[in-house]
């Protein structure tokens, strides 16, 4: 079960003017389960994403990226996603498969295959039923509505336990502004963006090159500052459509209002993002490293990455194990240069209290391993670490490593 999480109620997530979404059954991999979305755009949108950077990038990203480059993140007017199988290593008959997506969907809704955008999910390198998928989108078309965004939630999900979904309003100049969106990911995450998707949508107006500009800006406080297991998968996506119907229209970034929409987006990408963890495959714990001191960020999510990926400390906190020479281990190879170990500090927190674990190249006099055992065995625990040699700053977000992990892995395509 998800660490601490629940699926928003369909009416907490607030419906976007000028977007809606329909899903349908389309039998992609398995019967009886909604696995084909649509998410139509109302003309006048400006719609960007960031993709995964894995050389082995599937089909529909390579569509996505070309259609984002011909549109100049403008007039694109529907999004398509399939669970199921992932379109990736499968070469020219992939792309075609996309490219016959855009262009059936295209022809539905009456626009240009190149405002399609198309996204897969799933099983790698074994071939999309097109056909199955493309006699599935009248139906989703047919289910279109303003506020599916519940249903569009569920029908992304592939090894995800639970629906992932989240939506605030705010007021910019006696205007409410609306945020919603879904992600869906539970392994192969380490976001380069790993196998996740997201999708926000917006009534506020932002000008197509704002909007690539400030999403890679989210996407590195979020999408990208989380980790299940260190794999990054071929077809990672998170797309943000600002649609303009709120009346409120942001240009250059610099008009009143701007910093509190920014910090909105972020903090719904955020809580998407957190979400993926708490579902992370088999995972009892939620675990946030955060690193401070550091010479530059950079260095920072380095130390902070070396400590969330390793498979030791990982093991350690789903046993609630204090073994915590191997955080240091951890620190100690995240390849810093000059890192001088006499000068850091960790420590442990959690909802039953803090405890400073090392400093001076060693154990904290003052810790104990009760009161390491008794903070790992929390839900939700912090992993705080001073380089004291800058002012620079990084979070990421983990989960624990547990026996289900691989036997989620291992039965996946039983």
């Amino acid at each position: 079960m998800p660490v601490n999480y629940a699926t928003p109620a369909p009416e907490a997530l607030h419906v976007v003017a000028g977007i809606r979404l329909g899903v349908a059954a389309a039998g992609i991999r398995k019967k009886d389960r909604q696995d084909l979305t649509v998410i139509a755009v109302e003309p006048g949108a400006s719609v960007a994403g960031v993709f995964t950077q894995n050389r082995f990038c599937a089909a529909p990203v390579q569509v996505c990226r070309a259609h984002l480059a011909e549109r100049g993140n403008a007039d694109i007017r529907a999004l398509v996603i399939n669970t199921g199988i992932a379109n990736a290593g499968t070469g020219e008959q992939g792309l075609a498969a996309s490219n016959t997506t855009c262009a059936e969907l295209a022809a539905l809704l009456k626009v240009e295959a190149s405002q399609i955008l198309p996204f897969s999910t799933g099983v790698i390198l074994e071939p999309l039923p097109v056909d199955r998928l493309v006699a599935g989108l009248p139906t989703a078309v047919a289910d279109l509505a303003p506020n599916h965004w519940h249903a569009a939630a569920h029908a992304i999900m592939t090894t995800d336990t639970i629906a992932k979904a989240a939506s605030r309003q705010l007021s910019i100049n006696g205007q409410t502004i609306t945020i919603t969106g879904i992600s869906k990911g539970a392994g192969m995450i380490k976001p380069n963006m790993a196998t996740m998707l997201g999708f926000v949508g917006t009534d506020a107006g932002v000008a197509p090159q704002l909007l690539a500009d400030t999403l890679k800006a989210v996407a590195d406080e979020s999408f990208n500052a989380i980790t299940v297991d260190g794999d990054t998968s071929t077809n990672d996506s998170f797309v943000t459509i600002a649609t303009g119907k709120s009346g409120v229209q942001f240009s250059t970034g610099q008009e009143a209002g701007w910093p509190e929409f920014a910090a909105a987006l972020t903090a719904v990408a955020q809580e998407l993002a957190q979400a993926i963890v708490r579902d992370g495959e088999g995972a009892t714990k939620l675990i946030t490293v955060d690193v401070s001191g550091g010479q530059s960020r950079k260095e920072c999510r380095a130390v902070a990455y070396a400590v969330a990926h390793s498979p030791l400390v990982k093991t350690a906190f789903f046993a609630s194990d204090p073994n915590l020479g191997r955080i240091l281990a951890a620190i100690g190879y995240a390849g810093i240069k000059d890192l001088d170990v006499d000068t850091i500090r960790v420590w442990l927190a959690s909802r039953s209290g803090e405890t400073l674990v090392a400093e001076q190249g060693g154990r904290a006099a003052v810790y104990t391993e009760d009161q390491g055992a008794a903070i790992m065995k929390d839900a939700e625990i912090t992993v705080r670490i001073d380089l004291a040699r800058g002012a620079a700053q990084a979070t990421v977000w983990t989960c624990d490593l547990s026996y289900d992990y691989v036997k989620i892995n291992a039965d996946y395509r039983s």
